[in-house]
C-alpha cells in the first residue's frame, strides 16, 4: 500500500467508474475512516447515507445532470484551465465531469455525508474532514471517488429524492467504485503561487 504522502499526491478525482459491486468490508473501511475525522466538540453530528438502491440513484441523478448541462458545464467551457493545468488536461477534466454527470447513477455506491441541524459558516469544519478521510481511504483501497456538489443547485429536490429528513443537510455526493482509469499525480499550482508568509501577498520562502 502507498504511504500517506503518496496517497495524498495521487488522490485524483476519479469520475469514470466500473459498475462492479464493492465488498461490504471494503466499504466499511472507507466509512470508518470518515468517522475517525476531527469534528467540532466531538459532537459527531454527522450522518453518512450509503445509497445502493438504483431507483434512488436514478431519481437523484436527474438533478445532477440538470445542474451540469444547464449551469456548470457551460460555465467551465466558457473559462480557462486552472493554475498548473494545461488546456489539454482541462479538456480531459471537462469530458470526465460530463461523463460523471451522465453516468452518476451507475456508480455502485454513493456516500452522502450529512450534518444534523441548521447549517452555518463553520458547519463544513465538522463534515469535510470526514469527506477527505474517506477520499484518502478509497484511494488506499484502490477505489475511485470524487467529491461533488453540483446537485446542490437543486438541493431541495435532490435531498427529497434521497429521502433526507428536514433536519438533515447533505454536503456532497461521493460516487464510489473501482476506477476505469489509472491513478496519477494531482495537478496543482506551485507553492510559490498560493502560499504567503507573514503578510498577504509576500511569497512564502521554503
Amino acid at each position: 500500500m502507498p504511504d500517506l504522502f503518496d496517497i495524498m499526491r495521487t488522490t485524483r478525482s476519479m469520475r469514470r467508474l466500473k459498475p462492479d459491486p464493492i465488498p461490504n468490508d471494503v466499504l466499511g473501511q472507507v466509512l470508518e475512516a470518515g468517522t475517525s475525522a476531527a469534528n467540532g466538540g466531538n459532537m459527531q453530528s454527522w450522518r453518512f447515507l450509503v445509497i445502493r438502491d438504483q431507483a434512488i440513484k436514478d431519481a437523484t441523478a436527474v438533478f445532477y445532470r440538470r445542474a451540469w448541462h444547464e449551469f456548470v458545464g457551460p460555465h467551465y467551457r466558457g473559462g480557462g484551465p486552472a493554475p498548473g493545468t494545461s488546456p489539454e488536461a482541462f479538456a480531459r477534466m471537462i469530458a470526465a465531469a460530463e461523463h460523471l454527470a451522465d453516468h452518476l447513477h451507475e456508480a455502485p455506491v454513493w456516500i452522502v455525508p450529512c450534518l444534523i441541524g441548521v447549517p452555518s459558516r463553520t458547519s463544513g469544519s465538522s463534515i469535510y474532514p470526514a469527506v477527505q478521510n474517506m477520499l484518502l481511504a478509497a484511494r488506499a483501497l484502490g477505489l475511485g471517488c470524487t467529491l461533488t456538489t453540483l446537485y446542490l443547485r437543486f438541493e431541495q429536490e435532490a435531498e427529497a429524492a434521497m429521502g433526507l429528513p428536514s433536519d438533515a443537510h447533505s454536503y456532497a455526493i461521493l460516487p464510489l467504485g473501482y476506477p476505469l482509469g489509472k491513478f496519477g499525480p494531482v495537478r496543482r499550482a506551485p507553492l510559490a503561487q498560493v502560499v504567503y508568509e507573514d503578510h498577504w501577498g509576500t511569497a512564502y520562502q521554503p
